[in-house]
């Protein structure tokens, strides 16, 4: 059987060892309900908040602006929702931008028919948002901006910083999905100017079923799940605790471990831009080339479908994926790489490649060696190429 290599760390990682270690009992030798009065209960109740704790120092904030969810799309929902109706008395208009996660972009469409108005800002070639766009689209009636920190699908990471500023000023609240940035690059809430940021267990070698939400002191909000007077009556329903330790250990280990990493996988990230570039024609970079995540690469290739390099990587063992987001239904391409000024033709022919902790300098030398091959052969079975 080939070697598997895994190359799509941006849409899930494997749970650390060490991370599966610390977790371990909390499935069944520590199992208190955390709102118990018990003793069980209440050695829940005191990981819990310790566990608050040290995913809040990571980030800047303080334990009580952080509310922990099962997921970043809770997450999101929570905050865009949340927002729009504690704040519907001051006013309906949302600001968000056209290269969001799906989770952010449906809570703005459901929020649309619910009678708020959705403004989506324009991006460069890049993918980047300009603060003065952000400025312009601020109106009398604006109560949250809505902005992606990093790229899921490109990697270009945003001016946040610049971005809040102009926020701040005009007292609009501003949110930014940080769930593929969380644990990856330098985060700190106050620096960024932000009011909301999620961030999420599974992509940074925490188990799946954890995710947070920032949500800084004096933020007018409003719960979407009731049911109880769990994370600050903010959030009804059993805290996961098991998972909040794990996510807990993981942000600790990155932190720990965040530099190297970001240098390392920069050095293979680069290596394997140039190359692709290099060795294979009518290959472009999706994305900004230095303003991106480290472990992410989008390269988009002329007259082939996405899909089919794909699986066509995957007979060699590189789990990798494509930009375009189709399904076996559904054939439309990546509304971020159409955001980015890609005729849908072009967006049809991206591979996303993200990297982590277990990538090493040999699997990029691998796939460098059967890459070239797999997008000629089907270069020369494409109906595109003229």
């Amino acid at each position: 059987m080939r070697k598997k290599i895994y190359l799509d760390y941006a849409a899930a990682t494997p749970v650390d060892p060490r991370v599966m270690k610390v977790m371990k009992p909390y499935f069944s030798e520590k199992f208190g309900n955390t709102m118990s009065l018990h003793s069980f209960g209440q050695e829940g109740r005191e990981v819990l908040e310790k566990s608050r704790e040290a995913v809040a120092g990571s980030i800047k904030a303080r334990p009580k602006e952080i509310i922990f969810t099962s997921s970043a799309t809770e997450s999101n929902n929570l905050a865009l929702k949340g927002v729009a109706f504690a704040n519907q008395e001051k006013g309906r208009h949302i600001i968000i931008s056209p290269i969001e996660h799906p989770c952010v972009l449906e809570s703005a469409n459901w929020l649309a028919k619910q009678g708020f108005k959705i403004t989506q800002l324009p991006v460069d070639k890049f993918g980047l948002v300009n603060p003065a766009d952000v400025e312009k689209a601020v109106k009398k009636d604006t109560i949250l901006v809505s902005v992606i920190h990093a790229s899921n699908e490109i990697g270009t990471i945003e001016p946040i910083e610049e971005i809040g500023q102009i926020c701040r000023k005009n007292r609009v609240y501003f949110h930014t999905d940080a769930a593929q940035s969380f644990g990856k690059i330098p985060i700190d809430v106050n620096k960024m100017n932000v009011d909301l940021l999620t961030g999420s267990s599974h992509k940074i070698y925490g188990p799946k079923g954890a995710a947070l939400l920032f949500i800084k002191e004096g933020v007018k909000i409003e719960p979407i799940l009731h049911g109880g007077a769990h994370e600050f009556k903010l959030r009804g329903g059993t805290v996961n605790l098991p998972a909040v330790v794990g996510f807990s250990e993981a942000i600790k280990i990155r932190q720990k471990e965040m530099n190297g990493e970001i240098k390392r996988l920069t050095h293979l990230r680069d290596k394997l831009i140039e190359n692709i570039l290099k060795k294979i024609s009518g290959s472009h970079l999706n994305g900004h080339p230095k303003k991106r995540l480290p472990n992410n690469v989008n390269i988009r290739f002329d007259f082939i479908e996405g899909e089919s390099l794909v699986l066509q990587l995957d007979g060699y063992g590189f789990m990798t994926t494509t930009g375009s987001a189709c399904s076996s239904t559904d054939l439309k391409p990546s509304h971020i790489l159409l955001a980015i000024g890609l005729r849908p033709q072009e967006a049809h022919g991206s591979l996303r490649m993200t990297l982590g902790k277990w990538t090493k300098e040999k699997d990029i030398d691998e796939l460098l060696k059967v890459l070239p091959a797999a997008v000629e052969r089907l270069r020369k079975l494409s109906p595109f190429k003229s």
